[in-house]
């Protein structure tokens, strides 16, 4: 099984270590990660152009992989990364199986919500938008296109072995995008 590592990831100062843990980590499921820093950008490019030549890269392995994993942790703010957000849904559009994690378990309204303006009203945030309850730790796009694990990769990737080794042993294939479930782990 090939699986795209989606997330943030890349912006750590350690981030090829990183990736480099992350394929390890998948390697003892018997899983082939593949990290979106994978392969470097042709010498002379800059700019746009790298730019290009990276999503070029990075779509092509989304299309490539069998699924997807994804960091959908809050990145500089309260929502998950705005690339990995892209990830996700290109990769829903594809049909591939999406697993994603996150460490915030706690529904979108008690993570942002500032509390309802009246009894059995909405709950708006400190910008006066509308947020969300529909008792998922993320917005619903992500969740519901994603198998969701409350946890870290490596939680992640168990669940992901535990999954396979399920449908192996039944004979069916492993549950694919749109779980809209939770794991607590």
């Amino acid at each position: 099984m090939n699986l795209y590592l989606a997330g943030f990831d890349v912006f750590r100062t350690d981030a090829q270590a990183h990736g480099e843990r992350l394929k390890a980590a998948c390697a003892a499921h018997g899983i082939t990660g593949w990290y979106p820093l994978d392969g470097d950008v042709p010498p002379g490019l800059s700019g746009p152009a790298a730019a290009r030549w990276i999503f070029e890269a990075n779509v092509a392995r989304i299309r490539a992989s069998d699924a997807v994993m994804a960091n959908l942790n809050a990145f500089r703010g309260h929502e998950p990364d705005s690339g990995t957000a892209f990830e996700v849904g290109y990769a829903a559009a594809l049909g591939k199986p999406i697993w994603a994690y996150t460490d915030e378990a706690r529904p979108l309204v008690a993570q942002l919500g500032q509390g309802a303006d009246a009894p059995g009203q909405p709950v708006h945030d400190t910008d006066g938008y509308l947020v969300e309850d529909f008792g998922l730790p993320v917005n619903l796009m992500l969740a519901c296109a994603a198998r969701l694990v409350v946890g870290d990769a490596q939680a992640c990737l168990a669940a992901i072995a535990a999954s396979r080794q399920r449908a192996a042993g039944a004979g069916t294939p492993a549950p694919g995008a749109g779980a809209a479930g939770l794991d607590t782990v």
